[in-house]
């Protein structure tokens, strides 16, 4: 395969035989499916919620869960739980003070049926001729399993936080795929949306490759814009990155 050049990235070496996704934003719309399934399940119960902020709230509040984690203030728990944990937190602020135990487990089985973006699948299948390809996420297995049978991710393998009882930015995550594939950091690559999961994959040697999700937070979106870095490559979405790598 012949290295490739890009504006703004440095040359991608011929060693590349892997390349990881972070999943959700990167790969799947987590935002858009998420809505869509909460608005369904409240037109069904007739209960009026603000669903769009609901589904901002879970993901933000969620997120420092995954550092109280790594930090060793909660003990190991998987992604699926602490969205379980977080909703029933959240719930009384949307003026819903209780839901039976099948509609809790409903809703965080929502997080389950992602839609990819417009250009995932074709990316992911061009990409997959010449590259072996997985998610790298803070999912769990199941839950990334379940995403994949749903939004029919053509996945060679897969790798969930639990694998490593560790969730990004540790380096136990990007370091424990390599080990798992039999490759130097060198030979795999992180694709992600966020500069900040690119960064700690560089720092460990993997080569790096940003797809732009201007949208993932929806049309307010702030960060994440762009690459903050010169990353190996920089890509509009996943089928560029499929061309220029040349798949």
């Amino acid at each position: 395969m012949p290295s490739v050049k890009t504006e703004g990235a440095n040359p991608l070496p011929d060693a590349v035989c892997a390349i990881v996704f972070d999943t959700f934003g990167t790969v799947v719309d987590w935002r858009g499916s998420l809505i869509h399934s909460l608005r369904n399940f409240g037109m069904e119960r007739k209960m009026e919620v603000s669903w769009e902020k609901l589904a901002d709230r879970w993901r933000a509040a969620c997120l420092p869960n995954l550092d109280r984690v790594r930090n060793g203030q909660l003990e190991w728990t998987i992604l699926d739980e602490l969205h379980y944990r977080t909703l029933v937190e959240l719930l009384p602020e949307f003026g819903i003070a209780y839901l039976p135990e099948s509609d809790l487990c409903f809703l965080t089985s929502c997080w389950h049926r992602l839609a990819g973006w417009p250009d995932t699948i074709e990316g992911l299948r061009r990409l997959r001729t010449k590259y072996i390809i997985g998610p790298l996420s803070n999912g769990n297995l199941s839950l990334l399993v379940k995403i994949a049978k749903f939004a029919e991710l053509p996945w060679d393998v897969i790798f969930g936080a639990d694998l490593f009882r560790h969730y990004k930015p540790d380096p136990e995550t990007y370091l424990g795929v390599c080990k798992f594939l039999g490759l130097r950091p060198e030979q795999v690559m992180l694709g992600a949306a966020h500069n900040y999961d690119l960064r700690a994959a560089s720092s460990l040697g993997l080569r790096t490759a940003f797809i732009a999700r201007s949208t993932e937070y929806g049309p307010g979106q702030t960060t994440d814009l762009r690459a903050e870095q010169r990353w190996d490559v920089i890509a509009t979405d996943l089928i560029d990155l499929a061309e220029k790598l040349g798949t």
